[in-house]
């Protein structure tokens, strides 16, 4: 995906395994990200960043989507533990990663595999895309967002 391109229509699946569509959210701005796994330090700083600085970007007019291949048993434990209060979607064969363009070849000591690049995509209300964050900054992420969208 780049900028200027449209959100796919399918962003993934919630806690009852339904499929949640972009058309869910029309007229409403996105902020579509992608996370390797829950509970890993990384994404964690990342997920209480982001809800952290909530009521701020939901003031902008923005949803949050956070969405990773964990199943929804983890993500509901996740957004327990650390109250998170936006949604989290599985995917979990992965479909959705590579419609995004964030399961890529991954390289970690000297081991070669493929995963999710962390990834961050905001789209305006006609959910085309406005902004790529590629290098996030998992312990700062909502005030990277708040910089990148004002």
């Amino acid at each position: 995906m780049e900028i200027g391109d449209k959100l796919p229509e399918l962003l993934g699946y919630d806690a009852e395994g339904k499929e949640v569509k972009a058309s869910d959210f029309a007229g409403k701005p996105l902020i579509v990200y992608f996370y390797p796994k829950d509970n890993t330090p990384g994404c964690t700083a990342e997920a209480c960043s982001l809800r952290d600085g909530y009521a701020e970007l939901r003031d902008l007019g923005y949803e949050i989507i956070g969405i990773s291949k964990d199943s929804a048993a983890s993500h509901a434990k996740f957004a327990g533990k650390h109250s998170l209060p936006f949604i989290l979607l599985s995917d979990p064969e992965g479909k959705v990663n590579s419609e995004f363009g964030v399961w890529q070849l991954k390289k970690m000591c000297g081991r070669e595999y493929m995963g999710t690049v962390r990834t961050t995509f905001v789209s305006d209300a006609d959910h085309q895309i406005t902004h790529i964050i590629k290098k996030v900054d998992t312990k700062n992420a909502a005030t990277q967002l708040l910089e990148t969208v004002k």
